[in-house]
């Protein structure tokens, strides 16, 4: 079986282990936990039994190595790694386990990967084996160089004829370098035959519309209906495109987590049961492990509601596991 190629930057996380990140009590500390989108979707999808291979550019060092050595013991392929430049990308939650809507500081600039170069890469090398690359929309987010390399890879790809997968995560704090998502996504959107996000990602990102006045109190249906709408127009603007896929997570407390899923293809519209929770332990990767489970449906040719529910309940059960990786058999 030919492998799924995720391409990413890899990050540490770093959290509070209580209610402040500056510790004034006895005993408070600070957790590290390796983690990064694309990575999440790696683990998501070896637990998943599907081959998955992992591309990012990281500096050498213990800490790297350490890593790299726990992605292994996954039984995913770190052979394509790039060992180069010295900066590890992070990020910083200033709130235990990602619980509320606390602060988040990005320190990624000047890390290996940011400063990735496309003749850097063996393209040829790279996708040797693979059958299907998953990029996120966090790496063109980086930098207009960033965006460029993406369009590079993407191309490459393409004339592979590999399947192409992309997740719409929106992060407004990476879009620093003045170009609009709409001024950069839609040209690499359109390599793609799996997209997943959510309708205001797509609206933010693809230019679909969306109506105002959507919140918590939205009945399911109504976002049932709005994703299907939202889903035509995606497959009118990008042909390529042969499955979509939204999230919808709606969190009332910290430790509350609502989740559902929509998967559409340009023959029908399917969405998966409601999961409800109030004891999340770890909300951050829940969206990459239900792009895991997304694509390891397709990817096994399940049925359309088989491949939503797969996604939705990978993605649910991830809010039970802390860190940035979901580490469980499923």
């Amino acid at each position: 079986m030919k492998q799924v190629l995720t391409f990413g930057e890899l990050l540490v996380r770093l959290q509070s282990t209580s209610s402040n990140f500056i510790q004034k009590e006895a005993g408070g500390g600070i957790t590290a936990f390796a983690g990064g989108s694309e990575a999440n979707v790696s683990m998501a999808l070896a637990h998943l039994n599907i081959p998955v291979s992992y591309f990012t550019a990281i500096p050498e060092n213990p800490l790297t190595k350490e890593i790299i050595a726990i992605l292994g013991q996954h039984a995913i392929d770190t052979s394509k790694i790039l060992f180069q430049g010295e900066r590890i990308g992070t990020y910083i939650l200033l709130s235990a386990n990602g619980l509320t809507n606390g602060e988040v500081i990005y320190d990624r600039k000047f890390s290996s990967f940011s400063q990735l170069k496309q003749t850097d890469i063996d393209w040829d090398n790279l996708f040797e084996g693979c059958s299907w690359f998953h990029w996120t929309a966090l790496t063109p987010a980086l930098s207009e160089d960033m965006a460029f390399l993406m369009e590079t890879a993407l191309e490459e790809a393409a004339r592979r004829n590999l399947i192409i997968s992309v997740d719409l995560n929106y992060r407004s704090k990476l879009w620093q370098y003045g170009k609009d998502p709409l001024e950069i996504m839609p040209k690499l959107v359109r390599h793609c035959d799996i997209i997943m996000g959510n309708i205001w990602a797509e609206n933010k990102m693809l230019g679909t519309t969306i109506a105002a006045g959507l919140n918590r109190d939205t009945p399911k249906e109504t976002y049932v209906e709005y994703a299907a709408t939202a889903a035509a127009q995606v497959f009118s603007l990008f042909p390529k495109c042969r499955h979509i896929a939204n999230t919808f997570r709606f969190m009332d407390n910290p430790k509350h987590n609502l989740f559902y899923g929509t998967y559409h293809t340009p023959n029908g519209n399917y969405v998966s049961d409601t999961l409800e929770t109030n004891e999340v332990l770890d909300r951050i990767g829940s969206g990459d492990a239900f792009m895991g489970g997304l694509i390891c449906g397709i990817y096994n040719q399940c049925r359309p509601q088989e491949i939503i529910d797969l996604a939705t309940q990978t993605g649910f059960k991830k809010l039970f596991i802390p860190g940035d990786f979901i580490t469980e058999k499923q």
